[in-house]
C-alpha cells in the first residue's frame, strides 16, 4: 500500500508532460486545424493579396516567419510576463517582429514590398499570430512553440499560394508573373503563359473570385475528410 510519502516521491520523480507530439503539431497546422481552411483566420490578407502567385508567396513567407519568431520569443518570456499584461506584451513582440521583417523587405525586396503595401504591417493584427502566441506559445517550451509557428505558418502559406495559383491562372492565364519582384532579374524567365495571351477571366482576380476560390478549397478539404471517415 502506497503511503503519502511514496505518492509525493512518485509525483516528483515522474517527468513533467512534454506537450503535444511534433507529428500532431504538423498534422494540425498543415491539415486538421489549418488556420485558413478550418479556423478561417486571417481572411483579409488571404483574400486581398492572393490575386497572383508571387504576391501570395511573399505574404505567406512573411507571415510564416512572423509566426516562428513571435512564437519563439513569447515562449522565451512567458515565465516573466504577468497575466494582467500578457496580451499587450505579446502584441508588442509581434509588432516588433513584423517591423523588422517589413524593413528587411523594403531593403532587399523593395518591389514586392511596394506591391504588398499595407498588408505587410497588417500582419500585426492577423488573428492567427496572436491566437498562436496566446493559445500555444505562452504555454509550451521554445522548441514546440517554434515548430507550431512553422507548421501553422506553412499551412497558411500553402493555402495562400494555392489561391494565388488558381486566381492567377484563371484571371490572367499566367503563372509566376512578376517573379522578378521576389527572385531578382533571373525570375523574369520563370513566368509561364498557361492560357492564350488575350485570355482573362476577370471574376477570378476580383474579391468575389477570392471568396469563391477559398470556398472551393474548403469544400475540397471537407470532402477528403468525409471520405476518410
Amino acid at each position: 500500500m502506497n503511503t503519502t510519502a511514496d505518492v509525493v516521491v512518485d509525483s516528483v520523480n515522474k517527468p513533467a508532460p512534454t506537450g503535444p507530439a511534433y507529428a500532431q503539431l504538423a498534422l494540425d497546422g498543415l491539415w486538421r486545424n489549418n488556420p485558413a481552411l478550418v479556423q478561417v483566420l486571417g481572411l483579409c490578407p488571404l483574400l486581398a493579396i492572393s490575386n497572383t502567385t508571387v504576391n501570395a508567396l511573399g505574404l505567406g513567407l512573411a507571415t510564416l516567419l512572423t509566426l516562428v519568431v513571435s512564437n519563439t520569443l513569447v515562449s522565451l518570456i512567458r515565465h516573466w510576463v504577468r497575466p494582467e499584461v500578457r496580451l499587450p506584451v505579446f502584441v508588442l513582440v509581434i509588432a516588433s517582429v513584423v517591423t523588422a521583417i517589413e524593413l528587411a523587405m523594403n531593403a532587399w525586396l523593395h518591389g514586392l514590398y511596394v506591391v504588398l503595401g499595407i498588408f505587410l504591417p497588417l500582419i500585426v493584427t492577423n488573428c492567427i499570430i496572436i491566437a498562436r502566441a496566446e493559445g500555444f506559445a505562452s504555454r509550451h517550451d521554445v522548441a514546440r512553440a517554434a515548430f507550431d509557428g512553422l507548421m501553422m505558418g506553412l499551412g497558411f502559406a500553402l493555402v495562400l499560394v494555392a489561391l494565388g495559383v488558381m486566381r492567377e491562372v484563371l484571371g490572367q492565364g499566367t503563372l509566376l508573373a512578376n517573379a522578378h519582384l521576389m527572385f531578382g532579374e533571373w525570375g523574369r524567365g520563370l513566368t509561364l503563359q498557361v492560357m492564350p495571351e488575350n485570355y482573362g477571366f476577370l471574376l477570378a482576380i476580383l474579391p468575389p473570385g477570392a471568396f469563391i476560390a477559398l470556398a472551393l478549397l474548403i469544400a475540397l478539404k471537407n470532402a477528403l475528410d468525409g471520405r476518410r471517415v
